[in-house]
Order: C-alpha cells, then sequence, then structure tokens
C-alpha cells in the first residue's frame, strides 16, 4: 500500500526511480519538490517568528502606555489646580488685607475651582426643589412632611458631583414624606 501523499514514482511502477533517464541528467522531481517545501517551510517558520516578536513589541507598548496613562492620569487636573494654590498662596501673602478683599477673592477663587473642576469633566449633581429624588445621584438624609409631591427634593444640604456620568459624591437631600 502506497502512501496518498507521495508521488507515484515516474515511469512504469517496477522500474527503479534512479535509473530512469531524468534521475540520471539531476533533474529529478522528488529531490526538488522537497526542497521547495524545505524552502516553503523555512519561509512560513521565519514569517511565523516575525508575526509573534511583531505581536510581542504590540503587547509589550501597550503596556507601557496603560503604565504611563495610569502614572500621569492626573497630571491635567493637577495642572487646573495650580491657578487655584496660586490664588489661595496670593491670599495669604496679603498680611493687611480687608474682610472685602478676602472676600473678593475667595469668590474669585471659588470661580477658578469651579471652571478647573468643569474642565475636567467634574460636574455639579445640585438638584432644584421639587426635583424629582433620584437614588443613583442622591442621598436622602431625612424624610420630612411638606406640601409638594412625595419624593420630591425639599432641600439640598450638600451639593453631589459626578465624573463623566459616574458619581463621585451623591447629592444629599431631604425628600418630601408621601401623604
Amino acid at each position: 500500500m502506497t502512501d496518498p501523499n507521495t508521488p507515484p514514482p515516474p515511469g512504469d511502477a517496477g522500474q527503479d526511480p534512479t535509473s530512469s533517464p531524468a534521475a540520471s541528467n539531476g533533474a529529478g522531481s522528488a529531490p526538488t519538490a522537497a526542497a521547495e517545501l524545505e524552502a516553503r517551510h523555512a519561509e512560513l517558520s521565519d514569517a511565523f517568528l516575525r508575526a509573534k516578536a511583531e505581536a510581542e513589541n504590540v503587547r509589550r507598548r501597550a503596556e507601557e502606555e496603560i503604565v504611563k496613562a495610569r502614572k500621569y492620569a492626573v497630571e491635567a487636573f493637577a495642572e487646573s489646580m495650580l491657578p487655584v494654590k496660586d490664588s489661595l498662596e496670593a491670599a495669604i501673602a496679603i498680611p493687611a488685607a480687608t474682610p472685602e478683599q478676602l472676600l473678593e477673592g475667595v469668590h474669585a477663587t471659588l470661580r477658578q475651582l469651579s471652571a478647573a473642576l468643569v474642565r475636567n469633566k467634574v460636574l455639579e449633581i445640585n438638584p432644584a426643589p421639587a426635583a424629582k429624588f433620584d437614588p443613583h445621584q442622591h442621598q436622602a438624609i431625612s424624610v420630612v412632611p411638606a406640601a409638594q409631591e412625595p419624593n420630591t427634593v425639599v432641600a439640598v444640604l450638600q451639593k453631589g458631583y459626578l465624573i463623566a456620568d459616574r458619581v463621585l459624591r451623591p447629592a444629599l437631600v431631604t425628600v418630601s414624606a408621601a401623604s
């Protein structure tokens, strides 16, 4: 029984392949096919090793980028906070400031801080009175009887904050009781 993957010998089945005219002049098909297969195997092995090395380099570069992103993620936020710190230090540096000057400086510093927070996508949660209570953004501190619809905000005790649609701190609110 012959292997179906090997080509049949040239010429007569009973004839010795090395005694054929093609084999005697060095142009046999079996050695050439084996050489072609070896060359193709070497080419594919090289391509595989190069692709594997490239994938490893991409993985390594991605890991380095992740480490850098984590390490410097706060950089833009910190840069936004520096003017606020500068304003506070300038206020402290004036020993004879009047209360009006200090109040004006505090308001200016608060505006700087608010702008820096907005620039960095830190948004206030400050529900209006009579707004529907949202347990995802509000934390009810107490429930009080009120002349408004049940489960609505009566008062905001402390503002909450979001970072890109994620609650950083819920707003602390009092809620109207059901009648």
